[in-house]
């Protein structure tokens, strides 16, 4: 079989990161890790959509419905996925036990009260961090919904990388797991920072804002990695989950902080 493409990478992102219907022609780890590397352009359309939805709501309802509106388009998109990684991880991190059981734990489809509570603290800081930038205005709301959703997924190609290995075998964190060089990372998260930053031009506050919170909420996804791969032995597809909303909530922090 010939070499994965990048358009064989894109539809592999497209395909396993949102609900948009997209043919995935290969299923395999070298088109799974340049998907890892394209994940960011994932965050830019289905940004793009939970932030005009937002910003028509901001028009007209106001910052408060604007922001629920903004989380629940992007959670829609995803069908939860990250979200339940997130509490999944926060289950398995707080239970104190062995990484075998608590890799157990993570793979139970209940949630437990670690989970539940790591859950709903992160969706109200996030609807919390967002009802004030749309409350400043709809553009700069848009804006940061468009920069936590490509810190989101920027962060999937650093919990990739090729010296972080799968905590388990079989699924999507075996899939993706030790796939992805670290100046492709890099290079990946660069371009982001900078198309982020011409878009906060038409913002002209946001220029610098955007690029800083992007790289501080993929700081904080890389510090959950080193703890995971610590506990857990490497990464499965939950750690990937965790780490896209921690990015994300930790980027509408900063941009709170910093406007």
């Amino acid at each position: 079989m010939p070499d994965a493409g990048w358009g064989d990478g894109l539809r592999f992102a497209f395909g396993t990161l949102s609900v948009l219907r997209v043919r995935v022609e290969r299923w395999d780890r070298a088109a799974g890790g340049r998907a890892m590397v394209l994940a960011p352009a994932v965050g830019f359309v289905l940004g793009g959509i939970a932030a005009g939805a937002g910003a028509l709501v901001a028009w007209r309802a106001g910052g408060l419905l604007a922001a629920v509106t903004a989380v629940a388009v992007l959670a829609a998109l995803t069908r939860g996925l990250h979200l339940d990684g997130l509490a999944d991880v926060a289950d398995g991190l707080g239970s104190g036990k062995p990484a075998e059981d608590a890799l157990r734990i993570m793979k139970q489809s209940d949630i437990g009260p670690f989970g539940v509570l790591v859950l709903l603290l992160a969706l109200f800081a996030q609807i919390a961090a967002l009802a004030g930038q749309f409350g400043h205005s709809p553009l700069r709301g848009a804006l940061t919904v468009l920069c936590s959703a490509v810190a989101a997924r920027c962060a999937l190609a650093w919990g990739c990388l090729r010296s972080v290995p799968p905590a388990r075998p079989g699924g999507l964190g075996a899939m993706v797991a030790s796939t992805v060089a670290p100046p492709a990372a890099l290079a990946a998260t660069a371009a982001a920072a900078l198309l982020l930053a011409a878009l906060g031009l038409f913002d002209g506050a946001s220029s610098a804002r955007l690029p800083l919170a992007l790289a501080l909420g993929t700081g904080c996804a890389w510090l959950l990695l080193r703890r995971c791969a610590r506990r857990f032995g490497g990464i499965t597809g939950d750690v990937l989950g965790a780490m896209a909303e921690t990015a994300a909530t930790c980027s509408l922090f900063a941009l709170a902080l910093l406007a």
